[in-house]
């Protein structure tokens, strides 16, 4: 399949998005013959490649966050690397270095060796394990898909997309993301565990002697066609408005909330609203729509404002959670 990048008529761009709605049944195909019981974050992770972003993954241990990007890079036909962070881990350990070499004439010159992010698909393992300066290696990288290594500026392959897990409950030794850093991925994901029905089919496939292998379903370059393809799909008014609702009402600043201006510290920025604008559109293309609804943007408000947004003091003193104040903001959109 080939997805073109041109600008289309009305016609070429409904037959441009059957074909994608096509080839991702295929993906999610070939994803789900490993893993098992997580629709929603399979989607959910698919809407964030689709976009071109970044993606954290939170849940516990055991529930196939690391197979899943595995499965991903696989799948999709992307170049992927994985780094454990650890409290050790140094910057130079994922941008690369710089080593003084010496040629047989006696010259001394730098080398760039080229670190684990020059990927498609960098898995960050852990990554509120590492330090606060490591952590930073990347703000470059996510933002400008470029890094700078003794004042020279590398390009990163195309595409790049960070997929970063975190573990929820081991919190000694761990160091919380800056703001910053999180604004930059589109989606922080919960992953949940598995209903009855799944967690026995993934008991009886990957106990036996012969286990299920993931197949490409996809190239590079037809999910950078793709990423294009999201960009030019329309957007109602009423969902531009809905977006706008819900990111202004997020904010202390602007809200007409009475729960936002009494709990939350500080509320969405315009990322936010970008990062909703590209998600509705890819959750629209996987449903098999043309256009996103507002019932996509509300389906979408946790994922994208769950690591946008902080409670005050006093919010945990009255016993309200996150969870809740979103719910508030969605019940804006009827």
């Amino acid at each position: 399949m080939s997805l073109t990048m041109t600008e289309p008529t009305p016609d070429a761009l409904v037959g441009e998005v059957e074909r994608l709605t096509a080839r991702i049944a295929q993906v999610r195909a070939a994803i789900g013959r490993v893993i098992f019981g997580q629709p929603d974050v399979v989607d959910q992770t698919l809407i964030s490649l689709l976009c071109g972003g970044h993606l954290l993954l939170v849940g516990v241990p055991g529930l196939g966050k690391t197979k899943l990007v595995e499965t991903l890079g696989t799948v999709l036909g992307l170049a992927a690397k994985r780094v454990q962070f650890t409290p050790d881990l140094m910057p130079g350990d994922i941008l690369g270095s710089e080593v003084l070499d010496e040629d047989a004439a006696g010259k001394r010159s730098f080398r760039f060796i080229r670190g684990p992010v020059f990927c498609q698909l960098l898995m960050a393992d852990e990554i509120n394990r590492a330090s606060p300066r490591t952590q930073s290696a990347l703000l470059q990288a996510m933002q400008e898909m470029k890094v700078s290594v003794g004042g020279v500026e590398y390009r990163l392959p195309t595409p790049f997309h960070v997929l970063a897990t975190q573990n929820p409950i081991e919190q000694e030794g761990t160091y919380p993301l800056p703001e910053a850093q999180l604004d930059r991925f589109l989606l922080e994901i919960d992953v949940p565990y598995p209903d009855r029905d799944a967690e026995r089919t993934m008991l009886l496939a990957t106990t036996g002697s012969i286990s299920e292998r993931p197949m490409q379903a996809m190239t590079a370059e037809e999910l950078i066609a793709a990423q294009a393809l999201i960009r030019r799909v329309p957007v109602g008014e009423s969902v531009v408005e809905a977006i706008l609702t819900l990111v202004r009402a997020g904010r202390p600043e602007t809200t007409t909330v009475e729960a936002v201006k009494r709990h939350v510290a500080w509320g969405p920025g315009p990322r936010a609203a970008q990062a909703l604008m590209l998600a509705a559109r890819a959750r629209a293309i996987l449903d098999g729509r043309y256009a996103p609804s507002v019932e996509d943007v509300a389906a979408l408000a946790h994922p994208v404002l769950r690591h946008r947004m902080a409670l005050n003091f006093g919010a945990r003193a009255d016993g309200i959670a996150l969870p809740e104040v979103i719910d508030g903001l969605v019940r804006l959109l009827g």
